[in-house]
């Protein structure tokens, strides 16, 4: 899902020290507004700036503010159940046992009560993702998120101020011509033709994109600058449309807010169990990581295959070749290994790998194409791009092995000749997408 620290804002008056500190709090929590492009350790460093005025925080960020103090009030809870312990005497210790034993029914259906209501709130609060029909837990409203989401527009618009692509610029007019060509083709879906969508292009080289759930896009020229058409462009701002449609922030926020809060009752068991301090952070780190390698970094893989699938649907729409959208992602896996790139196991990142997203689209592009049909798209012309990859690759790998040394086989790699016929820059494309006939 590249960047650095950015600077800090000015402190003009108490209001905005005030929202300084805030936002510092914030920042940190609220990264699954926005579903950045790629795993969090390669995407943009989120963070917030201060604004004119102090507004009233809305719920969902209100119980991210709050997370900080939840953790702190079951650490000394617990830490003084242990302290408690220690300090009685071993009279009373056994005393308490004795008790605990005799009400060990009344006990355990104190707890099977308080698991009931963890389910019944899990239960109560499933609602239909749009689209794909997928069962979700959905605690925030649609509303609170927008205020937060124009919250984080506002801040990100303050961050690139001075990075912004005019409107006269023809990358921008590419994207703007894409995205509003995307949602003109899906525009039977409600969740699409609710939304106002607003094209922001920012001159930055990473390679990167993302919607917010309030309709906004941000696209990096450093996107524009990998993708091989305006088909593979047309997919990727399919993609993170679709995150904004499916309502993904909000999802991700609510199983966040759900097993954080469970989490408090195993946080208050480590720090009233454990001896000594040191071994109930070791036990602290244990638990949190665990919630997300188990739980937080699969979900998030879940969402970006789910938004992948509907990405692509909505590009059917459109007319574009859908073929090619596993190609970026086999470009881009050829890419990271040609700058030596480590390469994390899956379960490690909040995205799927590039291979496994290819083949995961290679297996959607059999329906996509029937969509195409479905919506009287012309049929595509010329070699499946899918094709041309593979003979570009095997013709890269031929002409590494011709090389007489090692180094110059490294040479020659670090610097491939990727000729792609239907490679153009961005600023160069012509968007011109095959239109259903009106006849």
């Amino acid at each position: 899902m590249p960047g650095a620290e950015g600077r800090q804002p000015r402190v003009t008056n108490q209001r905005s020290y005030e929202y300084q500190l805030w936002s510092k709090v914030a920042r940190q929590e609220l990264y699954f507004l926005s579903f950045g492009f790629f795993d969090q350790a390669g995407e943009i460093i989120r963070f917030f700036r201060a604004s004119p005025s102090f507004q009233a925080a809305p719920v969902p960020l209100f119980w991210i503010i709050v997370k900080p103090a939840q953790k702190l009030f079951a650490i000394i809870l617990g830490r003084s159940i242990r302290n408690w312990w220690k300090a009685l005497p071993p009279n009373k210790r056994e005393l308490f046992k004795e008790s605990a034993r005799k009400n060990k029914w009344k006990i355990l259906l104190g707890v099977s009560s308080l698991g009931v209501l963890f389910v019944m709130f899990y239960f109560t609060h499933l609602e239909e993702t749009p689209i794909t029909g997928r069962a979700r837990l959905l605690v925030f409203g649609k509303e609170h998120f927008r205020e937060l989401s124009q919250m984080e527009y506002d801040m990100w618009m303050e961050e690139f101020k001075t990075k912004m692509l005019p409107e006269t610029d023809a990358r921008y007019q590419v994207v703007e011509r894409v995205v509003g060509h995307l949602s003109e083709s899906n525009k039977d879906i409600p969740q699409v033709s609710a939304l106002k969508w607003v094209i922001h292009v920012v001159d930055e080289p990473g390679v990167n994109a993302f919607v917010l759930p309030n309709g906004q896009v941000f696209v990096f020229t450093g996107l524009l600058n990998a993708v091989s058409d305006i088909h593979q462009l047309s997919f990727i701002l399919g993609h993170e449309i679709a995150h904004a449609v499916l309502e993904h922030a909000a999802e991700k926020a609510s199983l966040v807010h759900f097993l954080d809060f469970l989490s408090l009752i195993f946080l208050t068991m480590i720090w009233a169990i454990c001896p000594r301090d040191s071994l109930a952070v070791i036990g602290q780190w244990i638990q949190s990581k665990l919630q997300e390698f188990v739980f937080d970094r699969p979900y998030s893989r879940t969402l970006e295959a789910e938004a992948d699938k509907v990405g692509l649907q909505f590009a059917a729409k459109a007319c574009v070749d859908v073929r090619a959208s596993s190609v970026f992602w086999q470009q881009m896996e050829l890419a990271e290994t040609i700058q030596g790139q480590p390469k994390l196991p899956e379960w490690l990142s909040t995205h799927p790998s590039h291979e496994n997203r290819a083949e995961h689209l290679d297996r959607l592009i059999p329906e996509a194409l029937k969509i195409r049909e479905r919506c009287n798209c012309p049929s595509l012309s010329g070699p499946d791009p899918r094709l041309i990859f593979r003979l570009n690759m095997q013709h890269l790998l031929e002409s590494s092995k011709d090389e007489e040394t090692p180094n110059s086989t490294k040479r020659a790699l670090s610097k491939p000749n990727l000729d792609f016929p239907h490679t153009q820059k961005v600023e160069d494309m012509p968007v011109t997408f095959a239109v259903k006939p009106t006849n």
